[in-house]
């Protein structure tokens, strides 16, 4: 119960829906309340959701019931860091990194932690972006709750969050002017405010004044942040790397793949921030049949992501893509394995159907080479005839390892699945017998030896009826065998005692209590017009004598009567 709670929060935080994350994290606590991923999870979520005091809490039980799991620490950082705390994040991350030094999670976390704490001390704003109390402004703000909605703003706020001197890169957009002018407690006027408060902006007009009338007194309008050169030209390289990406896109449409790998690639020069340039080139080497390049690209895109903390559904997206062109490249059985490891990688990230699909179809695949790869009928027929040595020898469990060594070499072999049928029944392994002599008859529906393996372990079982069904099948394919013959006569006694009492109480009731777990009696027990019947015979027999002249009910009737439910007297 607590993983299916578990997978459940797993697939909301997926979605992005982190309260409902943090419902189903919190219901599987408290079926497992030792289980310290559950809290990891459950601090992710509340992070996601700024609130970073529970995201605290939640990250220092991790650690408390796991000291040796680095990714505890990952989250007792990223709670400090929210908070503002960001010495306290550096000594978390650092702990972590004791305990594993490349963990590349706890080096970034670090790394931005640090950064933070210097941007603090030299930002003009101090500590009016740190900690929940930003969020907590912004969400009291009417206007900008509304931002908080809207993804791009998230970040932007975020990315200053983190370091404050990367608020000029943002002030262009009014949304951030309006968030500013809410922290400092200052009236931000933009046009969007303006038209909000159903402000009229005025037009320009002739200098044409009353006499007596005043000059309006105007706002003066906010000055914008210097911008350094730098600055500029990052945000420049930006945007032409996304016009790059646009032409490469409209290339791989019209299948001109050379033209994208170009434009993919200048991207890539012009901003290393963003892996979809990558995954998109590997897309194009994997349709172009460069499956090495590919590969080579998705293992940067992953890297590279895990540096820059992507999008968890961008570097599934790489991992998918990698595995994609590894099953491309198969040339044995085992080369499926390392594509099957990375299909698991890419649903840990993200659980994509696509995905999961393609996993499914690999795991397939490598099974069916499989056994093309060891088909060797030579060999199956030799270690057929070792198992049937050892049986003769009474060694049941050796001669059961030879079967099914020849059943590797031959999977079509219906002797080989009738032989180690007959040593699951000496083994009184029963339900595998049954298994064993249901596919030897699938196999070749002619082979009598089926027929006999299977009756026999349905007789064991005291399954009579079924055991009696079986013979008579086997009888229409090869009528003068002897065991099949010997096999109805056995069931046919069996029937008869139960029919007529001759057996003990304790065995009755075992047999009527083996017959109602069986689906097929329970229907028949179910249906009314049977329900009828079964009435009539006690209350009405020439009635239920009418109603066993339909062949149908006739069939059922024996049927419970074969099962020891119904008794004739």
């Amino acid at each position: 119960m607590a993983e299916e709670a578990k997978a459940k929060g797993n697939a909301a935080f997926a979605a992005g829906n982190f309260n409902e994350a943090v419902e189903h994290f919190s219901e599987a606590i408290k079926l497992s309340p030792t289980n310290h991923v559950l809290y990891s999870n459950r601090s992710a979520a509340y992070a996601s959701l700024h609130q970073y005091d529970k995201a605290l809490e939640d990250g220092q039980r991790t650690v408390e019931l796991k000291p040796d799991w680095s990714k505890g620490y990952s989250r007792l950082g990223a709670a400090f860091v929210g908070l503002g705390r960001f010495d306290d994040a550096i000594s978390a991350y650092k702990k972590g990194l004791d305990i594993d030094p490349n963990n590349d999670a706890l080096k970034s976390g670090l790394a931005d932690a640090e950064s933070a704490s210097l941007s603090r001390a030299q930002s003009p704003f101090g500590d009016m972006f740190q900690g929940p109390e930003m969020w907590a402004k912004l969400t009291a703000d009417p206007a900008t709750r509304t931002y908080l909605q809207q993804p791009d703003f998230v970040r932007m706020m975020q990315d200053v969050q983190k370091n404050p001197s990367n608020l000029n890169l943002y002030l262009k957009d009014q949304r951030v002017m309006e968030a500013l002018g809410v922290l400092l407690n200052v009236k931000i006027r933009t046009p969007s405010s303006a038209a909000e408060e159903n402000v009229e902006v005025p037009e320009p007009q002739p200098d044409r004044k009353r006499p007596a009338e005043a000059e309006p007194v105007r706002e003066p309008e906010p000055e914008a942040m210097e911008v350094t050169d730098e600055e500029r030209e990052a945000r420049e390289r930006k945007a032409q790397a996304q016009k790059e990406k646009e032409a490469g896109n409209a290339a791989y449409k019209k299948k001109d793949f050379e033209t994208a790998i170009a434009h993919y690639s200048k991207a890539i020069e012009l901003d290393d921030t963003d892996i979809s340039f990558l995954t998109n080139r590997a897309a194009v080497y994997l349709e172009t049949g460069q499956y090495e390049e590919c590969i080579k690209d998705c293992d940067k895109a992953v890297e590279r992501g895990r540096e820059l903390r992507s999008d968890f559904k961008m570097i599934a997206r790489a991992l998918t893509r990698k595995g994609t062109a590894l099953v491309k490249m198969v040339k044995c059985s085992k080369d499926y394995d390392l594509a099957i490891e990375t299909f698991q990688k890419a649903l840990t990230e993200h659980r994509n159907p696509d995905t999961l699909k393609k996993l499914n179809e690999a795991e397939k695949a490598k099974k069916e080479l499989e056994q093309q790869e060891h088909f060797d009928p030579k060999i199956a027929d030799e270690e057929r005839e070792k198992g049937n040595e050892c049986f003769k020898q009474q060694k049941y469990p050796e001669a059961v390892k030879h079967y099914t060594e020849a059943l590797r070499r031959n999977p079509k072999d219906p002797k080989a699945y009738s032989n180690r049928a007959a040593c699951y029944t000496k083994l009184a392994a029963l339900p595998e017998g049954l298994k064993d002599a249901e596919k030897c008859i699938e196999l070749d529906p002619t082979f009598s030896k089926g027929y006999t393996r299977k009756g026999a372990i349905q007789f064991f079982m005291k399954e009579y009826d079924k055991a009696l069904e079986t013979y008579q099948e086997g009888l229409k394919h090869d009528p003068n065998n002897q065991e099949l013959l010997d096999g109805v006569r056995r069931c046919v006694e069996q029937i008869s005692k139960a029919s007529h009492g001759d057996i003990s109480p304790e065995e009755l009731k075992e047999r009527q209590a083996k017959a109602m777990q069986d689906p097929e009696i329970q229907k028949i027990l179910t249906d009314p017009v049977m329900g009828q019947v079964l009435m009539d015979l006690q209350e009405n027999p020439q009635a239920a004598q009418q109603h066993l002249k339909n062949p149908g009910v006739m069939n059922k009737f024996q049927k419970l009567v074969s099962a020891g439910i119904v008794q004739v007297k």
